[in-house]
């Protein structure tokens, strides 16, 4: 049996990279999946097929997750499209990075609004399925950033800190209603946005890591099939980091 067979799923922010490994990855498992991202194009085009080629059911949603009311409309479409959602993955997310001295009120209000608020707006709207079935689970994408900070990224790891804080708080609420929260907090990544680093910055990294590699979008995928699926049936208001012993 597949692990998240007759389960819906909503991935946001999943044209590409982690989001799109994450979709992939449960649509294999035999998970139904609704994917969001803030516009339809042929990444998520290509998403969608690829999905229904493993037979099953895959729809694309454009999404402003920072929207509260967008969001609540979206998660509606979705349940009134699938029936139900039983997974979320708050996966949505954009990086301002510059100095605390250089920062922007709007760098710090976008990034805030896009990584923090999203969170909020699509776990407030699918809580209410969840409650209702009295089961769920939600798998929030943190970052060792957000456990540890980071130099130039006051932004981004304020809103990833923000996120582990929201998903221990919702899983002492929610735990009793049977639907589990966790995070996981990825280091080094080989996606676009690190693809386009220099080859003598990613080797920087790549040295500063035990294993001495970065990590792939799949190894993301994995670890929150196993937070999605019935084999994390005890794990819930947890933070696991994806990092290669980064940060330890």
């Amino acid at each position: 049996m597949k692990l998240l067979e007759g389960k819906t799923a909503i991935v946001t922010g999943a044209a590409r990279g982690i989001g799109r490994a994450i979709a992939l990855r449960f649509a294999e498992e035999g998970a139904d999946v609704a994917i969001t991202d803030l516009r339809l194009d042929e990444n998520t085009e290509s998403l969608v097929k690829e999905i229904e080629a493993m037979g099953q059911k895959a729809k694309a949603y454009a999404s402003d997750a920072s929207n509260f009311e967008d969001t609540e409309k979206v998660v509606n479409d979705i349940v009134e499209a699938f029936g139900t959602v039983d997974i979320l993955v708050n996966n949505a997310g954009i990086t301002m990075d510059t100095l605390l001295m250089r920062m922007t009120e709007q760098q710090w209000d976008t990034v805030i609004n896009v990584n923090l608020k999203s969170v909020f707006n699509f776990t407030k709207a699918a809580q209410r399925i969840m409650l209702k079935n009295k089961k769920g689970s939600i798998v929030n994408l943190s970052s060792v950033v957000g456990v540890h900070g980071n130099a130039g990224q006051a932004n981004y790891a304020a809103s990833k800190a923000g996120i582990i804080g929201f998903t221990k708080s919702v899983a002492q609420e929610l735990g009793s209603r049977n639907i589990r929260s966790n995070a996981v907090a990825p280091g080094f990544i080989i996606t676009e946005m690190t693809a386009k680093l220099s080859d003598e910055q990613r080797k920087a990294w790549e040295e500063f890591i035990p294993m001495k590699r970065g990590g792939t979008p799949k190894e993301v995928a994995d670890v929150c099939l196993f937070l999605a699926s019935d084999l994390s049936s005890y794990v819930s208001g947890q933070v696991i980091s994806i990092c290669g012993a980064m940060k330890t």
